[in-house]
């Protein structure tokens, strides 16, 4: 199967400008094509889990990917899918969290056949009379303020700041165009109109075609998208969510969601994913752990999915939980040598508070080593901690903790 066939029957592809070109361009591995990550925080999370699949999979048909990281972008902020203004970040914050980008992105693309730029080494020496006078004439107020990524926010009020961001985003796809040949750029959906806007800018100031296409957003069968708990964003940085955590996230998606994740986002053969279409009751569990296992194996390699597996297969049966994600506290943690079950539930993070940790206790909902606990006073010491204690919130939440 071609690649741009496979794309297809994995459900990927949502908008194309130019689908005979598009498709003999990445099937025969002659695109040099551009995604852009803007660094709005620390870590990448599951929101660029797909863009990054995806310029994995174009790298490996031949195609030579140009990974932009928004440097530069990130000083306005995109309004696409967003009903209220980001937040204003300094040159600095926005410096470290490129190279965060940087590390995570080596897992997925290999840069050694791949080009890695910073938008802000051409956007912010930009002079803003040159600008208006060179490129805002290729722009029509009437059309911009048609399309899908300013619509949602007019109600609200859309800034003059953002109103900048597709002239600045297809300046980007113009400036790579004429640096590197960059004939494509990919994106999820909700960036359809910025990226139409960077080739009608090339088309108008170079006389030459480019070309662009959106991948389908990651959405449940409820049409929300995926990647969020109730604590926020599903991160691929282990610091902010645990290998196991990941792990969990992916192994707990709902029954209609899982086939699709699977055929989405795995590299499993498309051949083997339509003989699971079948597969119903338990044998969605068993789809569940594959797509849990792979996506971890994906972002934090082999070893860490495995231990995560063995982690959830030993707490969900009849092991100790020495695989549990754990929490080590340290002696400055305890209260006259004491701890009390609110406090642990807190600084294990299997709650956000202690009204909530008190509601969980309270409706019977946490046990420690099997205990089922419903006083909200209990209290464990230094030698209860030492050996360690796996404590349990829900049917789902687990953590070790010990006293180091």
């Amino acid at each position: 199967m071609k690649l741009y066939d496979e794309l297809i029957a994995r459900g990927l592809i949502a908008q194309v400008t130019d689908e005979a070109e598009i498709r003999d361009l990445i099937n025969e591995g002659k695109a040099t094509f551009y995604i852009g990550f803007d660094p709005t925080a620390d870590s990448l999370h599951v929101g660029h889990f797909m863009a990054l699949c995806l310029m994995k999979r174009l790298q490996m048909a031949g195609n030579k990917p140009v990974v932009l990281i928004g440097g530069g972008t990130a000083m306005i902020g995109d309004p696409s899918g967003r009903t209220d203004m980001r937040q204003m970040m300094t040159r600095e914050t926005i410096d470290h969290n490129v190279e965060c980008f940087k590390k995570q992105m080596a897992r997925f693309i290999d840069f050694d056949n791949a080009i890695l730029v910073n938008n802000a080494d051409w956007l912010l020496d930009l002079n803003y009379v040159e600008v208006l006078r060179d490129v805002g004439a290729c722009f029509s107020v009437n059309k911009m303020l048609s399309a899908e990524c300013y619509k949602q926010r007019m109600e609200k009020g859309l800034s003059f700041l953002e109103f900048n961001y597709m002239i600045m985003q297809s300046y980007d796809f113009y400036h790579l165009f004429k640096t590197y040949n960059c004939n494509m750029q990919f994106g999820g959906d909700d960036q359809w109109s910025n990226m139409l806007g960077g080739t009608e800018l090339i088309r108008k100031k170079l006389g030459k075609d480019a070309y662009a296409m959106t991948i389908t957003l990651l959405l449940n069968s409820e049409g929300k998208k995926m990647g969020k708990t109730a604590s926020g964003a599903v991160w691929l940085d282990p610091a902010k969510t645990t290998p196991y955590d990941f792990y969990q996230y992916w192994r707990n998606v709902g029954d209609a969601d899982v086939l699709k994740c699977i055929r989405m986002l795995t590299f499993l053969p498309v051949e083997e994913i339509d003989k699971m279409d079948a597969w119903e009751g338990e044998q969605l569990n068993r789809a569940k752990e594959i797509l849990a296992f792979e996506l971890t194996k994906l972002v934090h390699g082999e070893e860490e999915a495995a231990r995560a597996e063995a982690a959830a297969k030993a707490l969900f049966g009849a092991g100790s939980g020495a695989e549990a994600p754990t929490t080590e506290l340290s002696a400055a943690d305890l209260v006259d040598g004491t701890i009390d079950m609110l406090s642990l539930l807190v600084r294990c993070e299997l709650c956000a508070s202690k009204s909530e940790a008190r509601r969980n206790v309270e409706q019977g909902g946490v046990t420690v080593e099997g205990e089922k606990i419903t006083d909200i006073r209990r209290t464990f010491t230094a030698t209860d901690l030492a050996d360690g204690l796996l404590i349990k919130r829900g049917k789902k939440n687990y953590r070790r903790v010990i006293l180091k």
